[in-house]
Parts: structure tokens; C-alpha cells; sequence
């Protein structure tokens, strides 16, 4: 399993706004996870079964300056 984590850039900061656990490059399922979204949307998926280990990954890839806001279950990812 994998889970894709969906947000949006608000500045410096990246706000993941859902979470989702899919089948392992299951590109599908990611399609209709995005389908009829407008704007700009950042999505990814990361192959681990939870979804605070796929925050603490985009939180790890971040830029040095850039945040991430976990709004879909309050993980705070560490440094």
C-alpha cells in the first residue's frame, strides 16, 4: 500500500489537506483522487503504509525556509 498525500502551496508552506491510502503505483486511483480539482494542487506518493510516515517524508524533501501544515491529521513532523 502507498498512501498520496494532496495539498496546496500557500507561500513557503505546504498545506497536505487529505491523505489516502491506494495500491502501490496504483496511477488510477491517484487519477481519480485528482480528477475535477482546479488550481494548483500538489500531490505525491510515498510507499509506506502510514500516513504520518509519508508527512515525515514531504516534510524531510521540503527546501531549507519551506513548512509543511498537516491539516488532515494534525501530524507534526520532526526535524
Amino acid at each position: 500500500m502507498s498512501v498520496v498525500l494532496i495539498g496546496r502551496w500557500d507561500a513557503e508552506t505546504l498545506e497536505i489537506e487529505e491523505s489516502h491510502t491506494v495500491g502501490d503505483g496504483d496511477q488510477e486511483a491517484i487519477d481519480a483522487l485528482l480528477s475535477g480539482r482546479t488550481g494548483d494542487w500538489w500531490s505525491c506518493e510515498y510507499l509506506v503504509d502510514r500516513h504520518r510516515d509519508a508527512v515525515q517524508l514531504a516534510y524531510e524533501g521540503l527546501a531549507p525556509g519551506q513548512t509543511l501544515v498537516d491539516e488532515a491529521e494534525g501530524f507534526d513532523p520532526s526535524p
